[in-house]
Order: structure tokens, then sequence, then C-alpha cells
């Protein structure tokens, strides 16, 4: 991942972030949902993002946020 897209992301789940009144920093190994600071709305946000922005698709995939 290059820095422009991880940066793009890593600003997109901070927006998520201060939506919920979070405003702390958070590290790139660390998971935002297991930590209960991000939902499972935001995991369909953050899936819908990542389909639009990067023209992924998760249709086909099963996946776990554990």
């Amino acid at each position: 991942m290059n820095v422009t897209t991880k940066q793009k992301l890593r600003e997109f789940l901070k927006e998520i972030l201060e939506s919920h009144g979070d405003h702390n920093d958070f590290a790139d190994s660390e998971s935002l949902f297991i930590s209960g600071r991000l939902d499972s709305f935001s995991m369909m946000n953050l899936v819908m993002y990542l389909e639009q922005v990067f023209d992924l698709n998760f249709s086909d995939l099963e996946f776990d946020v554990n």
C-alpha cells in the first residue's frame, strides 16, 4: 500500500472515529473493531468506502473483523 492510499484510508477511519466522538490517534496495527472503537455500522461504511474508492468487490468474500 503506497503512502497516498494509506493516508486516504487513515483519514477516512479518523472521520468515522470522530463521528463517534473518538478523537484519539490509532496505530496501524490496532484493531479498531476488537477494541470497540468501531462498530458493525462502521464496518459497512468502511466496506462501501473501499469498494468505491479503491474499486474492490467484497460481495463474494466472507470475512470476520476478528
